[in-house]
């Protein structure tokens, strides 16, 4: 009688075969071996065929090439042929380190929860640019650790680039919404809390999570993000947090400066002050966390154009609405 499986993997990909290698190296040497993993590929224009086709014979692998229809609709058709107890996210430009799965089965033998997260990570490998966004989006200074750090200001939810749910727990909330909005992971792990279902934090549970390539691609994200959060502070009573205004507080004020300093006023000099002060912290901690006063400078940089995207973004999805 073959033994049943523990996990499924869900990976939705769209046009990123090199990043599917990477992760599929990862998932072979893993130290845990009771999981399948389920790739769909999204209406790829760059398939990621030929890397299923290398690693189907090395363990349990099922790829499905569907029209496009959004990472939230395909993960759902991913669930839909999956057998494990556990629904496994990762987003595809992620790597495994070898021992991840043997960490979870070790807090899923100690608590009973119905779904889960881990941190991500950078791995040395990463550019100067995708550690500095790296640090940008994790550290305290910046997103205040709610990305899955052991420190945080606020309640962690799960998100979908190392997300587990158990799938039964996914099936009872129709899995994903389909809403072609950024930020459907979020509204899953909001869906399932308002179920009543519990949640987790495996801080060890890490991924390596890469990052944007350059800063244009990264201020698309985060404007999306910031309507994404939007979206998703109207949709569900009382998860408003005054935190989420604070990448708009930064744009309102570094756009105060620029036109008062153009007009050659000097009301608002403490606003100067206070900012340089703030990007100053960003520059010796980031320095002194990496190592590097490159990667400090080009930390600021980052974290400007984190707040400057999703100030924006929540700006223009609250005008709009």
């Amino acid at each position: 009688m073959s033994k049943s499986i523990k996990y499924s993997i869900v990976v939705a990909v769209y046009n990123r075969p090199e990043e599917m290698e990477e992760l599929l190296y990862s998932l072979n040497n893993q130290s845990y071996k009771n999981f399948e993993l389920i790739i769909v590929d999204d209406g790829s224009q760059m398939s990621s065929k030929d890397v299923y086709n290398f690693y189907k014979k090395k363990f349990q692998i099922s790829y499905y090439f569907i029209d496009n229809q959004g990472p939230a609709m395909a993960r759902n058709f991913g669930v839909n042929k999956a057998s494990g107890e556990w629904i496994i996210f990762f987003d595809s430009d992620c790597t495994i380190p070898r021992d991840y799965f043997l960490v979870v089965e070790k807090f899923l033998k100690e608590n009973k929860i119905d779904f889960f997260g881990g941190p991500d990570m950078m791995d040395e490998s990463f550019t100067y640019l995708q550690k500095s966004i790296n640090y940008s989006m994790t550290s305290l200074f910046t997103t205040g650790g709610i990305r899955g750090g052991k420190k945080s200001i606020d309640k962690f939810l799960p998100r979908s680039y190392n997300m587990g749910i158990k799938t039964n727990a996914f099936k009872s909330v129709d899995g994903f919404s389909n809403i072609r909005q950024y930020g459907e992971d979020l509204d899953l792990s909001y869906k399932l809390l308002f179920s009543n279902k519990k949640s987790a934090l495996i801080p060890d549970a890490k991924v390596y999570h890469k990052r944007r390539t350059n800063l244009f691609k990264f201020l698309s994200q985060m404007f999306k993000s910031g309507k994404g959060r939007r979206f998703l502070d109207e949709k569900y009573s009382g998860t408003f947090r005054i935190f989420h205004l604070f990448p708009s507080f930064f744009v309102l004020g570094f756009s105060l400066i620029i036109i008062f300093q153009f007009l050659a006023l000097d009301v608002f000099f403490i606003l100067n002050i206070i900012y340089s002060i703030y990007f100053l912290t960003v520059f010796i901690h980031s320095s002194l966390l990496n190592s590097n006063p490159i990667i400090g400078f080009m930390s600021v940089l980052t974290t400007i154009t984190q707040f400057l995207g999703y100030g924006i973004g929540y700006i223009y999805s609250l005008f709009r609405n």
